[in-house]
């Protein structure tokens, strides 16, 4: 039987892109769900916000699956990711401003700033794709300082192993450039793509973060319910 509809991706690699992408929809969901039970709209947002990342991994499965063929799905990947940033950031800001936290947009914003300002302009390129992947960093980076800002504030919203889980992104991203690197430079290959060990393996790293965002959310969940039925049970004298 061929598997040439496999395209440049084993099975097993396979397997490990689906996962990614279906975890981060069902953590999306289930943060949608957990807004629903605590009754807090804000909540309900940010799992909405994390609905563009979700549709830009499929155009990165599309990516794959015309063997890397058509380099501007890869493009407009980017592009969403930037929205999808830009939408958790905002729906996090939305969350501190509830909390109390008047100046987390302005601290936020700052950051932002430094980031930028701190950035080599050669970086940045002349396309402007590259443009957009390196701000896309910044604002996500800026995202993840503010959901330690709610951690903080008020605990209720995010579990620590969820925080940590957005977080272990940055691992899988740092991971991802230096098998780049390896794959082209050292092993000889046209791209990450076509040296499907160092792909799987970096690519598993995203399953691990969005699984521990599922599972964070999770534990939040049932952390809440049990906070209700306590509250329910009445007191005995």
């Amino acid at each position: 039987m061929s598997l040439a509809w496999l395209g440049l991706l084993s099975l097993p690699n396979w397997f490990i892109h689906l996962s990614s992408s279906l975890e981060w929809g069902v953590a999306a969901l289930m943060m949608y769900r957990y807004g629903k039970i605590t009754g807090r709209t804000d909540i309900r947002f940010f799992g909405l916000s994390m609905l563009p990342h979700w549709f830009g991994s499929f155009f990165v499965l599309t990516y794959h699956i015309t063997t890397d063929s058509i380099p501007l799905l890869l493009d407009l990947s980017e592009t969403i990711n930037l929205l999808g940033s830009i939408s958790l950031l905002w729906a996090t800001l939305r969350i501190l401003k509830r909390a109390g936290h008047s100046q987390a947009a302005g601290f936020v914003g700052c950051l932002g700033t430094v980031m930028i300002a701190g950035k080599p302009q050669s970086y940045m390129g002349d396309d402007v794709f590259d443009a957009i992947l390196q701000i896309s960093s910044v604002v996500y980076i800026s995202f993840l300082v503010s959901m330690i800002m709610v951690r903080r504030k008020d605990p209720s919203v995010f579990s620590g192993l969820t925080v940590a889980g957005f977080w272990f992104v940055l691992v899988f991203i740092c991971v991802t450039v230096f098998f780049m690197y390896l794959a082209t430079e050292v092993r000889g290959f046209q791209s990450l793509s076509h040296d499907d060990l160092l792909h799987g393996s970096a690519e598993s790293l995203l399953t691990v973060s969005n699984l521990m965002i599922v599972l964070g959310i999770h534990q939040q969940t049932r952390w809440y319910e049990a906070q209700m039925k306590t509250r329910s049970v009445p007191e005995h004298s």
